[in-house]
């Protein structure tokens, strides 16, 4: 198991990042540049560096990339090439385009890594996909460390349709290539929001709610609506179940998850989701469907977390066994909490990201050597 280099000091590394999201820059903000490459480009602040890729940031980003100083790059791929049809026709075509938002230049700014560059390159990916497209298999090649949200148990199936016309065969699995590839692959989660641990309560409060829900039921993930059918039995029952049918600001959310012993965190477009970690920071257990992805740092059945099986009545046998022991539950929201406060925060995803990507074997040899667990 590829492990990362323990005690790395961050204030003495400097780090780039390219991404339609600042999420190592949030992090490190004083020890990373950031190039975005969102739809809307944010403006150019080179005294904070931070800029928006375009035509006239580009050349900054080519000098940025092969500096000697550099320490380590961090790159968030993009759903299409710049030149796929589909990438065109959105920047061409989006009502933002009309307002002079013209963002086919921001696509290129991962292109750029196909040149030389000073630094070691991890990939962050934490799409909804639980495949990786053919347009960012040049980032896969070239990278040191990928990390996946939605990674499947079977590593092989993220070239299901892309690297592969079919499911990935035998001959495809052993190809020294492919197998290189894989070795790179490390999981990583959603984690909790920026900043979200400002607004959860400094301790547990009373518990007025049995199980809890917000969250979108219609189109999103089919294990939602049949879950929303047992929930509603079993509050029908005299179970008390607290169901939001809008979307509720983040601290009425944290208000009314806190005041629940239970918390259901189905998954929506890709099995981990932010409720998973928000709930265990509220002091509420989620109830979470049975994983489909490779995870790390994982919530553990029984101690942090109960999983049930999707099948009919799966869900409403758990919480009422479940119920039954509330004792357990707060010793499970306590642990919990701990969990997600020390793992699943922005800072220690960011540190996993660049402990890992810098460990000894990945600065030599450009791999982690060993798959990650």
């Amino acid at each position: 198991m590829g492990e990362p280099a323990r005690g790395t000091e961050i204030a003495a590394l400097r780090l780039l990042e390219i991404g339609d999201k600042p999420f190592i820059k949030q992090a490190f903000p004083d020890q990373t540049i950031y190039f975005s490459t969102y739809f809307t480009a944010p403006p150019n602040q080179p005294d904070q560096g931070s800029y928006g890729v375009s035509l006239a940031t580009l050349p900054v980003l080519w000098r940025a990339l092969r500096d000697p100083a550099l320490s380590l790059i961090v790159c968030h791929p993009t759903f299409f090439a710049p030149w796929d049809v589909r990438w065109l026709s959105r920047a061409l075509f989006d009502r933002r385009s009309l307002r002079g938002h013209v963002p086919i230049v921001r696509a290129f700014g991962p292109q750029l890594l196909r040149g030389p560059i000073a630094a070691p390159l991890a990939v962050l990916d934490h799409e909804d996909l639980p495949v990786i497209n053919r347009n960012n298999f040049f980032l896969l090649d070239r990278c040191g460390a990928y990390f996946k949200r939605e990674l499947p148990v079977d590593r092989w199936r993220l070239f299901l349709k892309t690297g592969h016309a079919n499911l990935p065969t035998a001959r495809f699995r052993r190809r020294p290539r492919n197998l290189e590839r894989i070795g790179k692959l490390h999981p990583i989660s959603l984690g909790l929001p920026p900043d979200s641990a400002e607004l959860f309560p400094a301790a547990s409060v009373e518990k007025t709610t049995d199980v809890f829900f917000a969250g979108k039921v219609r189109d999103s993930s089919s294990v939602r609506p049949r879950g929303l059918e047992e929930l509603i039995a079993l509050r029908d029952q005299g179970v008390r179940v607290d169901v939001a049918e809008t979307m509720l600001p983040r601290a009425e959310f944290y208000r009314r998850c806190a005041r629940a012993w239970l918390t259901w965190s189905p998954e929506g477009y890709g099995w981990d989701c932010l409720r998973h970690y928000e709930a265990l920071g509220c002091r509420s257990v989620p109830l979470i469907n049975y994983p489909t992805i490779e995870r790390y740092r994982p919530l553990i059945a029984g101690e942090h977390v109960f999983f049930y099986g999707v099948e009919p009545g799966g869900l409403a046998e758990v919480i009422t066994s479940a119920l039954r022991d509330k004792n357990r539950l707060a010793q499970m929201a306590a642990s919990g909490h701990a969990h997600v406060l020390a793992h699943h925060t922005p800072a220690a995803l960011a540190r996993y990201i660049v402990e890992t990507t810098l460990a000894p074997a990945a600065s030599r040899h450009g791999t982690t050597g060993a798959p990650d667990d």
